[in-house]
């Protein structure tokens, strides 16, 4: 029989081998139990840059939602726009709702409020359609273009400020061809509503969701940027009671932190299709993984956790009083 011989280089290699194993085993060991870690008084589920009619990621992202909701618990479902690619829905009969949400976000516990926001897919067609889909579906919960809610429970209150991007840049409104509802929307309107809103805020915790990014890198025009950071940040900062913008459409996982800022700037990835990132200005996290979050708060802290399509939490934000 032949006795195998280490060298004490060897030796150093097989257990630093054995190490990186572990740790690979325990980044990837996420169980319910772990799951649970994930809960607050108040639990919700965001979503968004969904619909790809179940194709690539979509449908498994979606039974994992529905798998670790069993575990989390969970309010609702932010969905923070572009639930239809390409082209928006003709109608609350057009087949995308099925195809695109009805069918793919069947398991039981995903049987409840969604609060949906316009992204520029959805500014492709009809956006009134949209809005009214709740007339059809129980679980679709959009009262207008721009609302808010607040949740509560064990006495933890977090208010949730949903806003329709898309008007808010020049381009989307000048071009009425390809987006026809765009330049019929008075987004003045809607920075005033906004400003009223975080004029009264006194909740917990306060986090506002658009579709697109204030900060984010990203291939797409910058322009899209600068037109919501002129007309969003001077309000957002106004009342000093903002602790996360949350938002979708760059298809990536992003965490920025600007200095002298006390906000943090989300991009939630796509839960369907993913797209490449790196680093820019600002950057705490970023990844190309898509999947969803799940936001969880309670008096002392407010936590946003993102998970990758296998369930592992990648990144958490904490904001803690």
């Amino acid at each position: 029989m032949k006795r195998l011989r280490f060298s004490g280089n060897g030796i150093v290699a097989l257990i630093a081998t054995a190490i990186m194993l572990i740790s690979g085993l325990q980044l990837q060991a996420q169980t319910p139990t772990e799951w649970k870690k994930l809960k607050g008084d108040v639990t919700l589920y965001m979503a968004n840059d969904l619909g790809r009619n179940g194709y690539y990621d979509q449908k498994p992202i979606a039974e994992l939602m529905g798998n670790m909701a069993k575990t989390t618990g969970m309010e609702c479902v932010l969905a923070v726009g572009d639930i239809h690619h390409f082209n928006g829905v003709a109608s609350v009969n057009d087949p995308l709702w099925t195809t695109n949400f009805e069918q793919v976000y069947s398991h039981p516990e995903l049987m409840l409020d969604w609060f949906p926001v316009l992204g520029n897919h959805e500014y492709r067609g009809n956006t009134q359609a949209v809005l009214d889909y709740g007339k059809v579906s129980r679980r679709w919960m959009m009262p207008a273009r721009y609302y808010t809610k607040v949740f509560e429970s064990k006495g933890t209150t977090l208010r949730i400020v949903f806003l329709d991007t898309t008007p808010l840049i020049d381009r989307y409104r000048e071009n009425s061809e390809k987006y026809p509802d765009a330049c019929k929307q008075d987004y003045q309107a809607q920075l005033d509503w906004l400003d009223r809103t975080l004029k009264t805020a006194n909740e917990d915790w306060v986090i506002v969701v658009g579709h697109h990014p204030i900060y984010a890198e990203t291939s797409k025009a910058e322009y899209e940027r600068t037109d919501i950071q002129k007309r969003l940040l001077p309000i957002l900062h106004k009342y000093n009671n903002v602790a996360i913008y949350a938002c979708g459409h760059i298809h990536n996982f992003q965490h920025i932190r600007m200095n002298g800022d006390n906000i943090d700037y989300v991009v939630n990835s796509s839960a369907s299709l993913a797209r490449p990132v790196k680093k820019t200005v600002g950057t705490v996290f970023c990844s190309p993984a898509d999947g969803f979050s799940i936001i969880s708060a309670n008096k002392k802290q407010l936590r946003m956790s993102m998970i990758d399509k296998e369930g592992n939490v990648i990144h958490c934000i904490e904001k803690n009083k």
